[in-house]
């Protein structure tokens, strides 16, 4: 909620462009179902590291929310468990039908080479 209410400060919600823009805003605590088994990554545009000067100041929004007293840290940090958990284990059984598939792939190449390879010998290669 905090940042919702920051951004919402910045954005000229006064205005039909800004009020748009902040209906399409989405915030959530942790991650999410639907976007708890995607694939992470990481844009390189918005690194701390390239877009501020090294020694301008900032704040980490968990930082701030615990100096105006939020107290759902550690509901959140135990729900990121139980997500990373579930992460794992998806990601072992991807891994798994992943190395199933591509042996049935070599499999069936094999047997496929297998054909082509008696077609030769029959013309004499």
């Amino acid at each position: 909620r905090i940042f919702v209410k920051t951004i919402k400060g910045m954005i000229g919600r006064k205005l039909k462009r800004g009020e748009h823009a902040l209906s399409r805003l989405k915030a959530f605590e942790g991650v999410p179902h639907p976007y708890d088994t995607r694939k992470r990554m990481i844009v390189t545009d918005a690194l701390r590291l390239t877009r501020m000067k090294q020694f301008r100041p900032f704040v980490v929004l968990n930082d701030l929310c615990k100096r105006v007293g939020w107290t759902h840290e550690g509901e959140v940090e135990r729900l990121e468990a139980k997500r990373v958990q579930r992460g794992k284990i998806f990601y072992e059984s991807k891994k798994a039908a992943d190395k199933l598939k591509l042996q049935k792939e070599k499999l069936q190449a094999s047997a496929s080479i297998k054909e082509i390879n008696n077609k030769l010998a029959a013309f004499g290669y």
